[in-house]
């Protein structure tokens, strides 16, 4: 929904949820690793228990940016909130590893339920990219486990069955989208079939086009207007971008191909 600063917004819902965020960020580069600081709250509700679950996001930070030897690291506190209920709160910490730690030591999670009062329910702990387990259970036992990751996910940039499922495009879907979804976007098309030097390529040409378009916008005094959010305070007074609920309806009538859509590449 905006360039400068970068932020984003996204909305999902079916009949067991829905599902909405918006993240703005800030970088800090320092030398050798990349801190992401994330703002905005992601949210989710759930109609059949009447619950809206809000909670922030920690730091992610980059190691070795500079090296093929990057990993991901994230660090600090969460805390999920019931909107709708009080009963109680989590908190959930992403303990930041040593430097000089063995790999034991990294992706560790401690986390604690706690009541009206601050009295402790449940305690859980693990490594976020094994498991997490509950001990306060009358028999302890794993509580969430990521999915194990696909065949060949190393030559795929490390992504999971659902990340590698993101940019795929059906012959059944394609008329159906407007020019700008992602999964029409050219140079992220090539990169995935392997044309490294031809991405990069359409990569400057299509940031190029985007920059003209930006210097021409503000030739008219005008901005962007985002076509499917639109921006609203929360019950914390803080601004965020919602959905405008245009996206569907758009889609079926009259259909983005019968709309004036600008031109992203």
């Amino acid at each position: 929904v905006c360039h400068h600063p970068p932020i984003s917004a996204c909305h999902a819902e079916s009949e067991s949820f829905t599902f909405w965020q918006d993240q703005r960020w800030k970088n800090k580069f320092w030398g050798k690793s990349l801190e992401i600081v994330p703002t905005g709250m992601v949210n989710v509700t759930l109609p059949r228990y009447g619950d809206h679950y809000e909670w922030n996001k920690v730091v992610t930070c980059i190691h070795n940016v500079l090296s093929q030897q990057r990993y991901l690291e994230h660090y600090g506190e969460v805390t999920i909130q019931n909107l709708t209920n009080n009963t109680c709160t989590c908190k959930i910490t992403f303990v930041k590893s040593r430097y000089w730690g063995s790999d034991s030591n990294k992706n560790e999670v401690q986390g604690t339920v706690i009541d009206q009062s601050g009295n402790v329910i449940h305690r859980f702990g693990g490594l976020w990219h094994e498991g997490i387990f509950c001990d306060t259970l009358p028999t302890p036992k794993c509580i969430w486990k990521p999915n194990p990751q696909p065949k060949d996910y190393l030559l795929y940039y490390g992504f999971s069955s659902f990340a590698m499922e993101l940019n795929e495009l059906t012959p059944n879907l394609k008329p159906l989208l407007p020019p700008t979804d992602t999964r029409l976007r050219p140079d992220q098309r090539m990169l995935e079939e392997g044309m490294v030097g031809e991405a990069d390529k359409k990569k400057d040409e299509v940031e190029e086009i985007q920059r003209e378009r930006r210097k021409h916008l503000s030739k008219r005094g005008e901005e962007h207007v985002p076509r499917f959010f639109k921006k609203a305070k929360d019950s914390c007074g803080r601004d965020v971008w919602l959905t405008n609920g245009t996206y569907w309806e758009l889609r079926k009538n009259p259909g983005f191909s019968n709309l004036e859509n600008i031109t992203l590449w």
